[in-house]
């Protein structure tokens, strides 16, 4: 977007689209919460008529923000999709187009927790349907403004990434994602960076410490006073300071900095808290998601 991220001209206009199964339904219910107009299903053939819904309370108070989540898995669905995001532009909107992702495992898990099948399963097998989905939707990934992997995440920690980026207030020019996590878990998909704290000694064997977690000052003190721990701050926060400059120059509004340790509890909680509260300014809203906290 030319503002900040979900503004569009006066108002704002997002559209949510995804994999089957990565959180859709969870990220509307969050932004319908904090005032965002939501449609469910709509066809790509209706998003000129609800843009022009938002134009007539532009100029007011009470301007709506629209959210849209499309279901584009259909291919005769694409052309339709193109034209209309050109018709908002043509109407002087800028789309912003976030998708949901997530690991074909997770997502066969999710699946099989609710016992439904895939929307294009077909006669085949669960994992024939992602797929299947995932070839469709390969092109449209690519356009997002926003990616966002919900793999390793349940649906309150999936509400508390997406919140900070549709907040009703003025948002910061930057929203960064402080993303901690466990590196048997697998490594994020949506991150911009990573970071390995496995060069600290870990906490683990320590046994009065074992059983807290990077939050707790008696484990974050113990992380942040081995050797290199404030080195490494240090070189981080002057590393991210041409980077975060550059995104904001470049129009970029969200980014995801991920730090791993082996099971995501100790040091890289320790360490993403930390660098939290060093990179925050007053251009740059930094916020946490402690991804695998509580999975051992």
């Amino acid at each position: 977007m030319t503002e900040d991220a979900g503004t569009a001209s006066g108002a704002d206009f997002v559209i949510v689209t995804g994999m089957s199964g990565a959180g859709r339904t969870t990220t509307a219910n969050v932004m319908e919460d904090q005032g965002w107009y939501v449609v469910d299903n709509l066809p790509p053939q209706l998003l000129a008529s609800m843009a022009d819904l938002g134009n007539q309370t532009r100029d007011t108070v009470d301007a709506i923000k629209i959210a849209a989540v499309v279901d584009v898995r259909s291919k005769q669905f694409f052309a339709a999709f193109d034209g209309a995001v050109q018709q908002l532009r043509e109407k002087g909107w800028t789309p912003q187009l976030v998708f949901l992702d997530a690991t074909d495992e997770a997502l066969v898990r999710r699946f099989e927790s609710v016992r439904r099948p895939h929307p294009l399963q077909g006669e085949g097998r669960l994992l024939d349907g992602i797929q299947n989905e995932r070839e469709v939707l390969r092109d449209l990934r690519s356009r997002a403004q926003i990616v966002i992997d919900t793999s390793g995440l349940n649906v309150h920690q999936l509400a508390r990434k997406v919140s900070p980026l549709f907040g009703q207030n003025r948002a910061p020019s930057l929203r960064l994602a402080l993303l901690s996590f466990g590196f048997k878990y697998g490594v994020p998909l949506d991150a911009d960076f990573v970071f390995d704290m496995r060069f600290l000694p870990n906490p683990f064997w320590v046994p009065e410490l074992r059983n807290l977690d990077g939050r707790d000052p008696e484990v974050s003190n113990h992380v942040l006073g081995q050797d290199g721990a404030e080195e490494f701050l240090d070189r981080v926060t002057a590393l991210m300071e041409p980077v975060t400059r550059g995104y904001l120059s470049e129009g970029r509004r969200y980014a995801t900095l991920a730090v791993g340790c082996t099971g995501g509890k100790h040091r890289s909680v320790a360490m993403s808290e930390a660098l939290a509260e060093r990179l925050r300014t007053d251009r740059i809203d930094t916020f946490l998601v402690h991804r695998d906290l509580g999975r051992e």
